[in-house]
């Protein structure tokens, strides 16, 4: 068995992070002031977090000149690889990202309006730097859809055929993000997660809805996933990235310590 990933996410807001509930957002005053990007990230790297997320959540072309900066000087004091998405929409922009120091670009509605970028992406820099990150919601019994802009546009799509779909594109990795979960510390998605990890044959990480040690130990091991990626139990100190690796070592998982 593969080691299984810890994964701290940060999600930027004009450059400061920022936490929501259920993919709140900054208009609806739904976004709690966390604090600095950079700050964190070495914190989470001095616990041994095995990867960290950037998702800049800004949306504009100041944002991303913010984000670049943002991963530029997380580059230079951690060691551990680096993920960002958030408004990538072209190879140019995978490009910046990568040359300021990030090691994954991750996309989500720029994947669902141009398929085509998956492929390409991984074509010019290898399917291990190109992630795409799903974000589903319940929408009947048994049946997931896939939602766009920060989850707030129905797509109509299967979330697992999207899966299956990314998959044969190119993606080297699936972030799976459960809406109906995000933020509320009340357990990861199990059946979906299981559901897309058996479908595909690349690393899915889970997101959204940890809340304790035994949340995660859960969905690596009856949801399946590769790794897990988690914010609020982290930035408010709930748990550290040991807590987690200790908690799932007992648990006969492999994990990095």
């Amino acid at each position: 068995m593969l080691t299984k990933r810890v994964i701290p996410c940060l999600d930027v807001h004009d450059g400061k992070v920022t936490r929501g509930v259920q993919f709140g957002r900054a208009e609806e005053g739904g976004l709690r002031n966390v604090g600095d990007p950079v700050e964190l990230a070495v914190r989470y790297n001095d616990q041994g977090a095995d990867e960290m997320v950037f998702f800049d959540i800004t949306a504009s072309a100041h944002g991303r000149a913010t984000m670049v900066d943002v991963i530029r000087r997380t580059a230079e004091r951690c060691f551990m690889p680096l993920t960002v998405g958030g408004g990538i929409r072209t190879t140019e922009d995978m490009h910046a990202m990568l040359h300021a120091g990030a090691d994954k670009i991750s996309i989500n509605s720029s994947a669902l309006a141009t398929p085509e970028l998956i492929t390409a992406g991984a074509e010019r820099f290898g399917s291990q730097c190109i992630v795409v990150s799903i974000d589903a919601k319940k929408v009947g019994p048994d049946r997931w859809e896939v939602f766009s802009h920060g989850g707030r546009k129905p797509t109509g799509l299967d979330a697992v055929e999207w899966a299956r779909k990314v998959d044969e594109l190119g993606a080297g990795e699936i972030v799976l993000n459960s809406i109906d979960a995000d933020g509320t510390k009340a357990g990861y998605d199990l059946v979906i997660t299981r559901r897309v990890s058996e479908e595909v044959g690349v690393p899915v990480v889970a997101s959204g809805g940890a809340g304790s040690l035994e949340h995660i130990a859960e969905v690596l091991l009856e949801g399946r996933a590769d790794a897990v990626l988690a914010a609020s139990i982290f930035h408010f100190g709930q748990y550290t990235v040991g807590d987690v690796k200790r908690h799932l070592a007992a648990r006969g998982l492999p994990v990095r310590l």
